[in-house]
């Protein structure tokens, strides 16, 4: 064990804060450069069980961080100086509240008698994060006792906890030290220190776990016309899930509505009476009409798409919302009852049942035709139309790969066009908020020492995060993003407010005309203009290190029409 670095208090109070938290687990963290944090970063930095990043941009800082956390699901440190550079971590805490992803936040400060009266970086940052973290602590001022060392290691504890249970999210722990900030001898502190048994003083703790809360499953009557919807998903174990998922579907005998988001749909041989169309199915009234369900079970988050989403608040039916997260997940506001169950244990307990006679039929009729017309409208496209890049990526990555998403249109191109398959892709994506916040420093996260993996987005989203390039350096691994450069916001084309021109074009689409071989050349980052899709799919079937761009330059107004008619005719 690392013996807490003694020469000051300040130091001191920061090497047991860090020991503590890398005792419970703490393996990460990602530090923004800045003085008042100095003793933690100290701290952070000669710890050798804990990889330190430093990066400059805080909000890139914290977005890398949310993707470090997301993929492992397990809490990553986050820190920055004091003043306006926690106020920049907002938009990564938010998204982190509303995905469940642990992040410890650390902020540090002036002292009391510091604020209020114009002192340099200095803001209120009593509860800066508000109602968006779960927890909020601000640390006395660093004293050399050891009942305040014991205050230490409880509140990181705590907090660590608080991270993961009841349901994971971030914690916010305000850290004021006086001066002087680096580790400046101090005798005194150092005799003290000497007087403590670290290993017994360390003995107590021991990492949490959270459990999935027990409830009653209901007992759904035979010949039900019975949904079950995979909603977006980042299990720990997709495979443990999708198994579980496909246990349900069994004993059930009902048919499974994948989002694209979700492990489920990428690996579709756990999974009986998959539907992955069901976006172009229900566009047509009459179809629509007859598969109405006399019960929905859904797991985890309701779908990305807009027409199922609708269809099932018309349709009101019996509705169990089953994910282990405690707090309210119902956005339907539908006849809902939630479990507070895994997939795992809803497909331990779950008593056999028997579905209507003809229903999961009628659904895989409809699936095999609708998918059947989007899969030969892609492979006939040799123009470079967006939702392609997804249909081609879902048969041309490696297998395993990982693949961020991002929001607006990629999400939902992923949903409508990406077919059932087994390649075991593993989604990742903001979801949480819904927002294009910190896109590429999320991937970047994601991405951070595993395997390459993908991020496909469109060029606004890019554009949005394009300060997070400078990560450049500190990146280990591979990420090749797949940039759908429209010039503006595709997904806008879909909504009502495409009618209204202007203002639409200048206000809504904010059509963008940055060079991105210049702006990746500027950071030193691979920039290929893609071709065609021969070329295309040469490119993705091995990705190298690095961060690489793949630029699809292609027409929005075109296909966003081409998009609608296509939906029109899969729905007959």
């Amino acid at each position: 064990m690392p013996t807490p670095d003694s020469r000051n208090v300040n130091s001191l109070w920061s090497g047991v804060l860090v020991e503590t938290l890398a005792r419970l687990g703490l393996r990460r963290a990602v530090v923004s450069p800045g003085s008042r944090s100095a003793p933690l970063v100290f701290a952070l930095a000669r710890h050798p069980d804990i990889e330190s990043m430093p990066v400059l941009d805080e909000r890139s800082a914290a977005f890398f961080a949310l993707g470090l956390a997301r993929r492992e699901r397990h809490p990553v440190l986050l820190l920055c100086t004091s003043g306006t550079a926690g106020a920049n971590y907002f938009p990564a805490v938010i998204e982190a509240q509303e995905s469940g992803i642990p992040l410890i936040v650390m902020t540090a400060d002036r002292p009391p008698e510091m604020r209020a009266c114009a002192s340099g970086q200095t803001i209120d940052q009593q509860n800066l994060f508000g109602a968006h973290v779960n927890f909020f602590h601000e640390f006395g001022v660093p004293e050399a006792s050891e009942p305040r060392l014991r205050y230490v290691r409880q509140t990181a504890a705590h907090a660590w906890a608080r991270s993961l249970s009841p349901r994971p999210g971030p914690v916010h722990l305000n850290a004021p030290f006086r001066d002087p900030l680096p580790p400046v001898a101090d005798l005194s502190t150092e005799k003290f220190a000497e007087g403590i048994d670290w290993d017994r003083f360390f003995a107590q703790l021991a990492p949490p776990f959270p459990s999935d809360p027990l409830s009653l499953l209901p007992s759904w009557p035979a010949d039900s016309k019975g949904l079950i919807v995979a909603g977006p998903a980042q299990p720990a174990d997709p495979e443990a899930y999708a198994a579980a998922v496909g246990e349900i579907a069994r004993k059930l005998g009902w048919p499974v509505l994948a989002d694209g988001l979700s492990p489920v749909r990428h690996r579709a041989a756990a999974i009986p009476n998959l539907v992955t169309a069901y976006d172009a199915i229900l566009r047509n009234p009459e179809s629509a009409e007859k598969l109405r369900p006399d019960a929905v079970l859904c797991l985890e988050d309701w779908p990305t798409s807009k027409v199922l989403r609708g269809w099932l608040e018309l349709c009101d039916a019996p509705t169990w919302l089953a994910s282990a997260r405690p707090e309210n997940r119902d956005a339907l506001h539908c006849r809902a009852r939630q479990l507070h169950l895994s997939a795992p244990a809803i497909a331990a307990g779950l008593v056999p049942g028997r579905p209507a006679p003809g229903y999961p039929e009628a659904w895989g009729d409809h699936e095999r035709k609708a998918r059947a017309l989007l899969d030969e409208a892609m492979r006939q496209e040799e123009g470079l139309f967006e939702p392609k890049a997804a249909w081609l990526l879902a048969q041309r990555l490696p297998k395993s790969t990982i693949l961020f998403a991002a929001s607006s249109m990629p999400v939902r191109d992923a949903e409508f066009f990406w077919p059932a398959n087994d390649r075991g892709i593993r989604p990742f994506f903001n979801r949480g908020a819904n927002g294009i916040d910190g896109t590429l420093a999320t991937a970047l996260g994601v991405a951070h020492g595993g395997k390459p993996a993908v991020l496909l987005t469109g060029d606004l989203a890019l554009l949005h995060d394009a300060g997070s390039l400078m990560l450049r350096p500190q990146f280990r691994g591979g990420l090749t993003v797949v940039l759908i450069n429209n010039h503006g916001g595709g997904i806008f084309e879909h909504l009502p407010v495409a009618q209204f021109d202007p203002p639409f074009e200048k206000f809504f689409a904010t059509p963008q005309e940055a060079d991105f071989g210049k702006l990746c050349a500027a950071f030193g980052v691979e920039h290929v203009l893609v071709k065609d899709w021969t070329h295309f799919s040469e490119l993705i079937a091995e990705l190298p290190p690095g961060i690489r761009v793949l630029e699809l330059r292609t027409d929005r107004k075109r296909d966003a029409a081409r998009r609608k008619a296509l939906f029109a005719a899969a729905a007959h």
